[in-house]
């Protein structure tokens, strides 16, 4: 029984990851990660880190990528509260190139996203805080380090929380924009 079901979003390899839920009057049990489940839906993917972050409300992180040959897929998913996920298209040769897309994740909803090699990922806390775990298939480099303005005109990203409530970090407020960022996928 394949416990994982494969949501698409428009954008090649980009998915919502929905995992098999079951709860009773002591809680619940969820398989948030099964390799033989996801190689069956056809993602073949050997994740190799963890990453976990915790943040208060309207704490926005990214966008943020990594660049080839170190060039990270991530599967993120919400431990507790609720995040904007956002994510934006750096791959050249698709027609998603510069677009992004949006997905309200909690950790009452249990959504997950895979976010493929080539895309600049990037979240604001929506709820008063919130723990996020991803997993990449990559080791993280800090010299392939990349990344996009949040706020680039030209992303029009509507992050659901104003300007003057977000507390962004000095390093994301300094990324360049889309048209002016160093990126090879």
């Amino acid at each position: 029984m394949n416990r994982m079901k494969i949501i698409q979003t428009g954008f090649e390899d980009l998915f919502i990851i929905e995992a098999f839920k079951i709860g009773d009057s002591r809680g619940y049990f969820s398989e948030t990660y099964n390799y033989r489940d996801l190689k069956s839906l056809g993602i073949d993917i050997h994740f190799m880190q963890d990453n976990q972050s915790r943040s208060m409300r309207g704490v926005m992180r990214g966008l943020h990528f990594q660049n080839f040959p170190h060039a990270q897929t991530k599967m993120v998913r919400v431990l507790s509260g609720v995040i904007l996920d956002v994510v934006v298209d750096l791959r050249k040769d698709k027609d998603t190139f510069g677009k992004s897309f949006q997905l309200e994740m909690s950790a009452e909803n249990g959504l997950q996203i895979l976010v493929p090699k080539g895309f600049a990922h990037g979240f604001v806390v929506l709820s008063d805080s919130a723990e996020i775990l991803y997993k990449t298939d990559e080791y993280h480099y800090p010299d392939f380090e990349g990344g996009i303005i949040f706020n680039d005109p030209d992303l029009n990203i509507d992050w659901k929380v104003p300007m003057s409530e977000m507390t962004i970090s000095e390093r994301d407020k300094k990324h360049p924009k889309l048209s002016d960022a160093n990126y090879n996928f």
